[in-house]
């Protein structure tokens, strides 16, 4: 099936997404409706994504057939808002694997028994990485890129307990000004272009692709800061512990198909943006194009002890301005089995990733040492 066949079928499938998603999630065995048995059963899950650029590798797996190779018929969830939204549909059983970073902090200490199974965005060769967060300001706003300093006493929009608002709090320790000294304001996404057009906000922080449609809606916006190497980015490939302790051959094989499909886009950037478009509506091509830029920088599936301390360090930024509780314990939700796996059994989905150093690298047995996670791993 080449590409388009399966473009075609993925869109017409997404057609009967609202049909489907109250049957709930679970891996299911699809009868073989030849009814001669020569066409293989594939296993049948639910998956969830949030409508961001460096999300896209979940559906753009779908398009290109990975899951189908790896025997998967994965039905996607029409793109949640937001990641806690991702998370409320794993939680009430709606999918199987939702695409989260921060927001899984606030959800396991409320009880929810997630685990973590791999990157969709992030590094495991270094501690920080945030190339697909922008500062983008309001004309006007007496903001400059060249004195950050400047943002002191701003209106500052961001989705509160987000990687956004965790971007907001790194660049603010960088600058040495205390995080009162901004008005945070929380703002979602789709809502921050009329909030800096009416000045209900000075500046908005926000993941791609909206600091680039920001600057195309807002005339006389500009983007002031990118990236910067001011938090470790965190986003996880997300499932229930009870689901992969029950189903571990899907789950390597549904890790395998991301791997394979973050792969075709570190290869293939223009079509993965042209991917992109099909699947953010509303999304140009120039935009995507622009993201695709920063979001293949960020695809690195694998775990090491950078992802472990990468992840620890955000709760203690957010406990520290009492968005989530401390004392997190971060050595409890990843599960690093399987992608290590994917890694011995792959090697050519991985080898033009920067190497791990050897201090960092894990495996099922992984203890988490924060001091020596540190030592191991470079900050930028």
């Amino acid at each position: 099936m080449n590409l388009g066949t399966r473009l075609a079928a993925a869109l017409a499938g997404g057609l009967l997404v609202a049909l489907t998603a109250a049957c709930g999630g679970g891996s299911t065995i699809d009868d073989d409706a030849s009814g001669g048995g020569s066409a293989p059963s594939l296993v049948t899950v639910d998956a969830g994504y949030v409508s961001a650029v460096d999300q896209i590798g979940l559906p753009i797996a779908l398009e290109t057939g990975a899951f189908e190779e790896q025997g998967l018929d994965v039905r996607l969830a029409q793109p949640f808002p937001t990641g806690v939204d991702s998370l409320n549909a794993l939680q009430a059983g709606e999918v199987d694997f939702v695409q989260v970073g921060t927001p899984a902090i606030g959800a396991a200490q409320r009880g929810l028994d997630l685990v973590l199974l791999g990157n969709y965005s992030g590094s495991a060769s270094r501690r920080a990485i945030d190339d697909t967060m922008a500062v983008v300001a309001r004309p006007g706003s007496g903001i400059s890129g060249g004195d950050l300093t400047t943002l002191r006493g701003k209106r500052i929009g961001v989705s509160v307990g987000s990687i956004n608002h965790l971007y907001l709090i790194g660049l603010l320790q960088e600058l040495q000004i205390p995080v009162g000294e901004v008005e945070v304001v929380n703002t979602a996404p789709p809502d921050m272009p009329v909030a800096l057009q009416t000045s209900g906000i000075d500046a908005g922080i926000v993941w791609d692709p909206w600091p680039i449609t920001i600057r195309e809606q807002v005339p006389g916006s500009e983007e002031v800061v990118r990236g910067g190497g001011y938090i470790p980015y965190v986003g996880y490939i997300v499932a229930m512990r009870e689901f992969v302790e029950q189903n571990p051959d899907v789950v390597t094989r549904f890790l395998t198909a991301r791997a394979v499909a973050d792969k075709w886009m570190r290869d293939n950037p223009d079509e993965a943006a042209e991917a992109a478009t099909r699947w953010l509506p509303g999304t140009e091509l120039p935009v995507a194009q622009e993201a695709m830029q920063y979001n293949v920088a960020q695809l690195d599936p694998r775990f090491s002890a950078c992802n472990y301390v990468a992840l620890d360090t955000v709760a203690q930024m957010l406990a520290e301005q009492g968005v989530t509780q401390p004392g997190f314990t971060v050595g409890d939700r990843f599960v690093p089995g399987p992608i290590t796996s994917v890694v011995q059994q792959r090697p050519e989905l991985f080898d033009d990733l920067p190497p791990i150093p050897e201090a960092a690298r894990v495996d099922d047995g992984y203890t988490y040492d924060r001091d020596a996670a540190l030592a191991a791993c470079p900050a930028t």
